[in-house]
C-alpha cells in the first residue's frame, strides 16, 4: 500500500509540475533540492515527507488532498487509520484508548 501511494504522489507531483511548466530544476531550486531528487519522487522510488510535501504544496499551488485524489478509499482509510495507531510525544493516540479530547489537546499543545 505504501508503495502506492508514494506512486500516487508523484504523478501528481509530475502532473501539476507540467501543467504549471516547470522543469524539474525549477522545482528542486524552489524547495532547494537537486532536480535528481525530483525524479526519484516523481517515479514513486523515494518517498515524500510530510514537510516537503507541504514545501511541493506552496510551490505548486495547491492543497494537500490534490495529491491524494485519485486513491481508492480503502487505501486513504488505511493511512487515516495507521496515523491513529501512532503515538505523538510518547501521548496515546486513539487506537491505544484516549479520547477524541484528549487527541485534540495533544495537537492543539504542538
Amino acid at each position: 500500500m505504501s508503495a502506492d501511494i508514494d506512486l500516487q504522489l508523484g504523478k501528481r507531483l509530475r502532473r501539476r509540475r507540467r501543467l504549471l511548466g516547470l522543469t524539474q530544476s525549477d522545482v528542486a531550486g524552489r524547495v532547494g533540492i537537486r532536480f535528481q531528487q525530483i525524479q526519484k519522487y516523481e517515479c514513486g522510488g523515494n518517498r515524500i515527507s510530510a514537510a516537503r510535501l507541504w514545501q511541493f504544496i506552496q510551490v505548486l499551488d495547491k492543497p494537500p488532498t490534490y495529491f491524494y485524489d485519485g486513491l481508492p478509499p480503502s487505501e486513504t482509510v488505511g493511512v487515516a487509520a495507521a496515523s491513529r495507531s501512532r503515538s505523538v510525544a510518547g501521548r496515546p493516540m486513539a487506537s491505544e484508548g484516549a479520547s477524541a479530547g484528549q487527541i485534540d489537546a495533544c495537537i492543539n499543545n504542538y
